[in-house]
């Protein structure tokens, strides 16, 4: 039996996918100072059972296994960060796991996930530092580019896997292109229990309809109907302001802001008339409304995604089961810790890769003599490094 562990596992999505996998639970953490807020749910979720080993305190790792997984922050390589750079302090995570992992624990495999960008040229100078640690190991290196759509989930995000092979070739891992669910039937497959403290807490305790972008187009654009009329009339997901853009302006929009009493909205609707009509772009994060896909379950996504039937923002039960926790995982101080769960793989999303590492620890997957392969489910092909073929011809 396969033994693993995980290294920086933050809330834990990945983590739980290894454990459904495997069919065993991790032997230890592994942390840095500065991830302990993040990982006390999943610390919970274990019972606080499970070894918790703080490398910045001086603390190692208690045994060999098999597997170590991580999820290093990636705001340093991903596109909703502002600061996002192949030199960002926050890739040193990466680093620094990874010189840790394969030096001290030398496991068969390290896997973890990370922004799309490290697949990119931006993201070449920190793959180019992650495999001189792997060749300085005796380790070659992969990335599996994917998207949480092809996974069956009703998310629309790049995701991004990289893995240390122990020895001198790289596994070609199988695809995966599953229909995805709904977010609409996500959030209703989803009950109600008075006995789970997630089910009684909001996101966001506001009502959707009482938003006024909300009801200038439930009353104005829509003749005055209910929210559960206009989620059920929608064809996919709605954000309301481009709702709104696809059928009028905001100069008229403004207009009634200001019948209505919103004097502050409709200030704001002026600036974002002139705005547009000067040929600007303005910030879009409002009220959104599901029914067949959404983007990334980031930012203002938690607390801003509506149920589709109900009047009313989602409960964090809801939200932690779009990243696929399970029924049983709580989240500690939900209203301070929402975003936790945005820092997060969905635990289906994080199976395949686990699935891949199973196979190849059993000998099933197929092997190529290389260092570094670059292989893209979204477009079913791969490429690898043939000596002396530079990097940059992969990463696109």
């Amino acid at each position: 039996m396969n033994t693993w562990a995980s290294i920086v596992p933050l809330i834990g999505g990945e983590t739980i996918a290894m454990e459904n996998v495997f069919k065993t639970k991790p032997k230890y953490f592994l942390t840095f100072d500065g991830f302990q807020a993040n990982e006390e749910h999943l610390r919970n979720y274990y019972n606080n059972e499970i070894p918790y080993l703080n490398l910045s305190q001086g603390e190692k790792h208690t045994e060999s296994v098999d597997v170590v997984n991580t999820v290093c922050p990636c705001a340093g390589l991903s596109s909703l960060s502002p600061q996002a750079a192949s030199n960002s302090p926050m890739n040193d995570w990466m680093i620094k796991s990874a010189e840790y992992v394969l030096s001290e624990v030398q496991p068969r495999v390290f896997w973890g996930e990370n922004a799309p960008r490290l697949a990119s040229k931006m993201g070449e100078p920190v793959v180019r530092r992650l495999r001189n640690i792997g060749e300085a190991n005796g380790y070659t290196f992969s990335i599996y580019k994917t998207k949480s759509l092809l996974h069956g989930l009703s998310q629309v995000r790049d995701r991004t896997f990289y893995f240390f092979w122990k020895g001198d070739r790289v596994p070609l891992m199988e695809y995966v292109d599953l229909k995805p669910s709904t977010i609409a039937d996500d959030i209703r497959a989803v009950h109600e229990d008075a006995n789970d403290p997630m089910s009684m807490i909001l996101t966001n305790d506001k009502i959707p309809s009482e938003e006024p972008y909300y009801r200038y187009i439930l009353e104005e654009l829509e003749g005055g109907i209910t929210h559960a009329q206009f989620a059920s009339k929608i064809t996919k997901s709605v954000g309301l302001q481009d709702y709104i853009e696809e059928r009028t302006n905001y100069k008229v929009v403004a207009k009634w802001m200001r019948e209505k009493g919103y004097d502050t909205v409709a200030k704001k609707c002026d600036r974002q008339y002139h705005k547009l009509k000067a040929g600007g772009n303005i910030m879009r994060k409002g009220v959104e409304i599901p029914k067949d896909k959404i983007g990334a379950f980031v930012g203002h996504m938690p607390t801003n995604l509506t149920h589709p039937d109900e009047d009313r923002f989602l409960t964090v039960r809801e939200a932690l089961s779009i990243m696929k926790l399970p029924t049983d995982f709580e989240l500690l101080n939900p209203k301070r810790s929402l975003n936790h769960i945005c820092q997060n793989v969905p635990v289906t999303t994080a199976e395949h890769p686990a699935r891949m590492v199973k196979k190849y620890l059993a000998g099933q997957l197929d092997l190529i003599d290389t260092d570094f392969l670059v292989q893209d489910n979204k477009k079913k092909t791969y490429e690898y490094e043939k000596s002396p073929l530079q990097l940059d011809q992969f990463m696109l």
